[in-house]
């Protein structure tokens, strides 16, 4: 009985799959034939494209803290992620050395300037002899030597004093610009010096953001005729940044440069400015730089209704007979990875195939049908695959019984 049951249901199953071909088949919008393709017309309009690019965020100025004197750690002044001032202190080095060197300094200058008096002292009292001819000039030329030896001394004595003075004033490494303290590897009791490999942390300007993007050699080469050979700067409108979570930042950007050189990987570094008073953004993100173009009357036809042959685009063309022809077309170099805007190569009126271009040839006869009926076809074609599927699924199972 449970057979015979499976068989009868096999048998309606077969009877539907019938039904529905014969019933797809005999319909206006039935199974796509080999010839017919959705075909629509060219018409001018009005959008806004964008282009994305892979973009690296970086400070205005990300400046390495290094100490200029070698010691040890003995307070930190800040945390990593802190928000630091220009000439705020960021951490302290042992100063007793330096303190010593700078009283030893101001002792030699003392005595500098002690033997200074009383080299001055001698030579004016050499001139008073020698002005009533008691000594001869060797003797008045000896004090004035040892004078001149005495000066300078006190000149070198001083300028130790003031090294001295700096290098206990560097035992307080103070921040050379506001900005965000990156990490700090260094704890109290570390040994630091000038010499080190890594520095001490990083600060980071952050009022003012530099992202930077690039751009292929065609992409940029199509800009710069576009721009006449003129600043290619001022060819680029404001700027958005997408970040990671893809989110657009609230404040538009400024592209400010432009690198003169193509690296090896055939690429131009661009660069974009934008403010960050809300200091969301942070040096070493990442992100995608958004160029809008606002296209007005302009014909726009998907990316997927064109194919590209050694960087040239063609899309087939639908004649009054029906026949498509192979023909080349100009796309602005921005697009938005769905649509092209057309430059040359077709007019308000033309019809162009728009999906399987694929399977068309130069010349070739179609029948046109709408982007709705196509879909629809489709769907049917997919419908009745599953059916079949399914039929032939139960007749395996039901034969090995």
């Amino acid at each position: 009985m449970k057979h015979q049951a499976v068989k009868q249901l096999l048998t309606a199953m077969s009877l539907a799959v019938s039904a529905v071909l014969v019933v797809s088949c005999g319909q206006q919008g039935g199974l796509p034939t080999s010839n017919e393709y959705p075909v629509a017309s060219v018409e001018a309009t009005t959008t806004e494209l964008t282009a994305t690019y892979p973009a690296s965020i970086k400070g205005k100025q990300d400046v390495e803290i290094r100490p200029k004197i070698s010691g040890f750690i003995t307070r930190l002044c800040v945390d990593e992620g802190a928000t630091v001032r220009q000439g705020q202190v960021l951490f302290t080095i042992d100063n007793v050395q330096y303190r010593a060197a700078l009283n030893q300094a101001q002792a030699a200058l003392n005595s500098a300037k002690t033997a200074q008096a009383t080299a001055e002292l001698t030579y004016n009292n050499k001139k008073e002899l020698h002005d009533q001819n008691i000594i001869g000039d060797f003797d008045l030329q000896t004090a004035e030597n040892n004078l001149q030896t005495a000066k300078a001394a006190v000149a070198q004595a001083q300028a130790a004093v003031s090294a001295a003075r700096d290098n206990l004033s560097y035992c307080n490494v103070t921040s050379p610009t506001s900005g965000v303290i990156g990490s700090i590897p260094f704890r109290v009791g570390s040994l630091v010096g000038p010499s080190m490999a890594q520095p001490f942390t990083t600060v980071s300007n952050s009022s003012e953001m530099y992202v930077y993007f690039s751009m292929n050699e065609k992409q940029v080469l199509d800009m710069t005729r576009a721009a006449n050979g003129n600043r290619m700067t001022g060819e680029f409108p404001a700027v958005r940044l997408q970040l990671l979570d893809g989110s657009i930042y609230e404040h538009p950007g400024k592209v400010t440069t432009v690198s003169g050189v193509i690296d090896a990987q055939g690429a131009v570094q661009i660069r974009a400015d934008f403010p960050n008073p809300e200091r969301l953004l942070r040096s070493g993100g990442s992100g995608s730089i958004v160029i809008p173009q606002k296209a007005e009357n302009s014909i726009i036809i998907p990316q997927s209704a064109t194919t590209e042959v050694q960087d040239k685009i063609f899309v087939y063309v639908v004649g009054k007979d029906n026949k498509v022809k192979y023909t080349a077309i100009e796309v602005n170099p921005q697009n938005d990875g769905q649509n092209y805007i057309v430059m040359k190569g077709l007019a308000v009126g033309d019809r162009i195939v728009t999906r399987g271009i694929t399977k068309l040839t130069d010349g070739m006869e179609i029948k046109p049908v709408t982007e709705a009926e196509y879909q629809k076809s489709i769907e049917e074609a997919q419908k009745l695959g599953a059916i079949q599927g399914n039929y032939k699924e139960m007749k395996k199972a039901f034969s090995k019984k």
